[in-house]
């Protein structure tokens, strides 16, 4: 396969790769964080940029990136001997040579350490491994052409397998002069106790609707409601970027309606559902019919506790859930089966159960404890 054909494991499908990302919204404290430090003159060599999925984290790595290959090393003066001013942004004009570089993937003095793709099985390699490490070695025993810093890229670190991590470390506890090495974790509790003690943290938070709806419209995506993308995401861009492919409102809607009969279930409608995921080319739904039924339980659980969901992720969610959730008590049965049919759905996965069947039990399972509840 050639190279340009390989799938890039750090693009999410329908977006922008996080180099072309321009602008990063609802992150503020983050770039300030790292500009004050940088504006301290005492860099560190080691960032961990944390937080959920998709909220940024992998666009600031690059924006920090081009930000400190395009930024001249701080110290000196200025014409009349003045220090120039600290860095108040991370921006860095498009027409830069470093951003065009970046874009085209051809700066030299950037690694990108990432999953690689397996040529016997054509396909992307599941975890990165001390192979990737071992080619970041040797592009760091090189010295940079013209002196100046070297930045590191490794998305993400929760993939690498414990023989890279381990090899990784090593860099880390001896960095070499002039590199930044910025590791991008949605995990981070997951990693080597000792990388995360070498690295300061970059903590993102989950985007507001406002950010959201900004970095979709960046990224090119239609929002046909941010107020329900923001629920059913949990802030993040890229996964609302993935509800929007794969018309996850509407399923979600779908859900709701058929829940709204409980604890007397349209069996023939659940059927329906559950064949949905059915058959070939499945999979992709039955992923989604998982995530969203995980999503519904756990907002079904809260309800008990805080009250119905605001806003609503589908219409009549608010309602549905103060009759099925009026207490704590019920919020607690949620809950209790929003992780017994987490385990139930993680087992099917694991010994490949048929997806409709897997999905309609856990659509009685509802049925049956909103049939307890209700009888209480």
């Amino acid at each position: 396969m050639s190279e340009d054909a390989i799938p890039e494991p750090d693009r999410v499908e329908g977006a922008p790769h996080p180099r072309e990302t321009a602008r990063i919204f609802g992150q503020d404290a983050a770039e300030r964080a790292f500009l004050d430090v940088y504006g301290s003159g005492r860099l560190h060599h080691g960032w961990l940029l944390t937080g959920p999925h998709g909220v940024g984290k992998a666009t600031l790595a690059w924006r920090i990136a081009r930000f400190l290959l395009a930024t001249p090393e701080p110290g000196g003066g200025g014409l009349f001997g003045d220090a120039p001013a600290a860095p108040t942004t991370l921006d860095i004009a498009p027409d830069h040579p470093v951003a065009r570089r970046l874009a085209a993937g051809s700066e030299g003095r950037l690694f990108l350490l990432r999953r690689a793709w397996d040529e016997d099985k054509k396909k992307l390699k599941t975890v990165v491994t001390v192979d990737e490490v071992r080619k970041l070695r040797s592009f760091l025993s090189l010295s940079s052409a013209d002196g100046g810093r070297r930045v590191v890229i490794v998305d993400t670190a929760d993939e690498m397998n414990p023989n890279a991590a381990n090899a990784l470390l090593k860099m880390l506890e001896e960095p070499p002069t002039g590199v930044t090495f910025l590791l991008v974790s949605h995990q981070p509790s997951g990693l080597l106790p000792t990388i995360r003690s070498r690295c300061r943290e970059l903590r993102l938070a989950p985007l507001l609707p406002a950010d959201l709806a900004a970095a979709l419209a960046q990224a090119g995506a239609e929002t046909p409601s941010v107020d329900a993308l923001a629920a059913l995401s949990g802030g993040s861009a890229g996964a609302a970027v993935r509800l929007i492919n794969l018309d996850g409102i509407e399923a979600y809607g779908a859900i709701v309606a058929l829940f709204e009969g409980l604890p007397r279930l349209d069996r023939m409608a659940a059927i329906r559902l559950s064949d949905s995921a059915a058959g070939r080319g499945g999979e992709t739904r039955f992923d989604l019919l998982l995530t969203l039924i995980d999503l519904f339980l756990a907002r079904l659980a809260r309800a008990g506790v805080a009250g119905p969901p605001a806003p609503e992720a589908a219409p009549g969610e608010g309602a549905l859930c103060a009759r099925l959730s009026p207490d704590p008590a019920a919020g607690r049965a949620w809950a209790d089966l929003h992780q017994s049919l987490g385990a139930r759905a993680r087992h099917g996965r694991a010994v490949n159960l048929d997806p409709a069947a897997l999905l309609l039990d856990m659509i009685l399972k509802i049925d049956e404890t909103a049939g307890r509840l209700a009888a209480r």
